[in-house]
């Protein structure tokens, strides 16, 4: 699997394999896990998607750290990648965050739908 580079290409593929409505249910899942009080419905447009989260984001980078750092876990964004961003913008940081987590929320997806 090669993952998408950006979150166009991200919605694009999703939409493509008919999986955009899935993807939500997982990062709606892993929200409500790390305690997070977020959720989309299935029908929200991509870019609504990506700010809220991204606000969501800021505001848990910002004012909850713990909880940021938990949300991370439960969705399994690679530390290395996290460890890689420039943390020195919070607003690009939470950026490049949020889409690392859609991304590995897409990874979770699209091998459940391959394999399962």
């Amino acid at each position: 699997m090669t993952l998408p580079s950006n979150f166009e290409d991200l919605i694009i593929e999703a939409k493509g394999l008919k999986l955009y409505q899935k993807l939500i249910l997982q990062l709606n899942k892993d929200l409500l896990y790390a305690n997070i009080d977020l959720e989309f419905n299935e029908e929200t447009l991509p870019t609504s998607l990506k700010l809220v989260l991204q606000e969501t984001v800021f505001n848990l980078v910002n004012y909850k750290f713990s909880d940021y750092l938990n949300l991370l876990y439960i969705v399994d964004v690679s530390e290395l990648k996290i460890k890689g961003l420039d943390g020195s913008d919070p607003l690009k940081l939470s950026e490049e965050v949020t889409f690392l987590i859609l991304q590995r929320e897409w990874q979770k997806v699209w091998f459940k739908a391959k394999y399962s």
